[in-house]
């Protein structure tokens, strides 16, 4: 059963204003913060968070797109711009430390950045979350079972081949006892949902099979009823897929945060 209780998610001007230092920047992103499906992962992982109290901030009106979709599509003066003006309000309220649930964020903010001052510690959700199962501190229990339910995960490009992060998220996985069954090309060669390069903002080609939906294709065939993700881009193209194959009443879309705030009753 889904806890009704609510939080207060402090601002980092709110904790400079009381004096206070959060553990962690929590770097929400566009997807987090607009999309209606994404923003509940936003929740799931805030409640993780406060669950387990750990003491973070997000910047609320403060954050910007980080500049990535401008870079992809050969917009490099937008990205610096965007890029310049959020190192100055992460700087300003002196970060060090920042988690982000979406995978591009993430490669910006730790990999193109600090060609342009930005020096940060960033962390992806999964590797976070791995963390706190690996310290004891998040434990799935008292809420929904996954035992004997099969779950395949879907490698997100700039999580995956771009930094190389395959086994947290197969690890966030494992505490929820479920069967993990792995698609035919996964890790390093693992399929592209289809959004990246910009590809998110624009419509396929013409004549050519939709990328997601030849990615859904695999998940499907693993007869798996979960599709787990780790970016906010794949799940619109994974759960776009599951529609297209007419797989919505059998097969669920989920991040990460969501399965195991799922696992916790929160």
């Amino acid at each position: 059963m889904t806890s009704e209780k609510t939080y207060t998610v402090p601002t980092m001007a709110d904790m400079m204003a009381a004096g206070e230092t959060p553990e962690i920047l929590f770097w929400v992103g566009c997807a987090g913060s607009f999309d209606d499906r994404y923003k509940r992962v936003t929740i799931a992982f805030a409640r993780i968070l406060n669950h387990v109290g750990i003491k973070f901030a997000v910047l609320g009106p403060e954050e910007t797109c980080t500049g990535d979709p401008a870079r992809r599509a050969g917009n490099e003066f937008l990205f610096q711009m965007q890029a310049v003006a959020n190192i100055q309000v992460l700087d300003g309220y002196s970060v060090k430390k920042i988690v982000t649930a979406c995978p591009h964020c993430f490669n910006t903010l730790k990999n193109e950045y600090p060609a342009l001052g930005g020096n940060y510690e960033v962390i992806h959700h999964s590797t976070y979350l791995q963390q706190l199962i690996n310290e004891g501190r998040v434990k799935v229990e008292g809420g929904e079972s996954f035992k004997g339910r099969r779950i395949t995960y879907h490698d997100s490009c700039y999580l995956g081949r771009a930094n190389k992060v395959y086994e947290a998220p197969r690890q966030v996985l494992a505490a929820l006892d479920a069967d993990l069954v792995e698609m035919k090309r996964s890790r390093a060669n693992g399929l592209c949902c289809g959004a990246g390069g910009a590809q998110y903002f624009k419509e396929p080609e013409a004549g050519k099979k939709d990328v997601n939906v030849e990615r859904i294709e695999e998940a499907l065939g693993t007869g798996a009823d979960t599709v787990a993700v780790a970016c906010p881009f794949c799940m619109t193209m994974m759960s776009d897929g599951v529609k297209n194959k007419n797989q919505e009443d059998r097969v669920k879309v989920y991040d990460l945060a969501e399965l195991i705030a799922k696992g916790q009753g929160l």
